[in-house]
């Protein structure tokens, strides 16, 4: 069975940095896409950044020149460094990936790690 890990989350102030970190286990053949998304207390669950197989990379505008998104193929896990902090980043943040597995080509998600901005 496929599972994602997110790890990296806490409490930081304003102007801090986190990075999180996603790990794909189980029977994995490959993984396509992954993705970070959050959603902030009372609102819809929104796209923070994804990355392709390739490296190709895409943000959201309210994170461009503040957050970056990477991955390590061999390791199954992709990250999400996050810069400038702002109390509005303030969320649980999931990550996203499209795994070819035993079942063929699903969407995973993690379960959410809580991210907190705030002094």
């Amino acid at each position: 069975q496929v599972q994602l890990v997110e790890s990296g989350g806490g409490l930081v102030q304003p102007g801090g940095s986190l990075r999180l970190s996603c790990a794909g286990s189980g029977v994995i053949f490959s993984i396509y896409d992954m993705g970070w998304y959050r959603q902030p207390p009372g609102k819809q669950r929104e796209l923070v950044a994804a990355i392709t197989s390739g490296g190709s990379t895409n943000y959201a505008d309210s994170v461009k020149g503040r957050f970056t998104i990477s991955r390590d193929n061999a390791k199954k896990t992709v990250y999400l460094q996050m810069n400038s902090l702002k109390p509005e980043d303030t969320a649980v943040y999931f990550c996203n990936a499209d795994v070819k597995s035993w079942n063929g080509i699903r969407a995973y998600w993690g379960q959410g790690t809580q991210v907190t901005v705030s002094t």
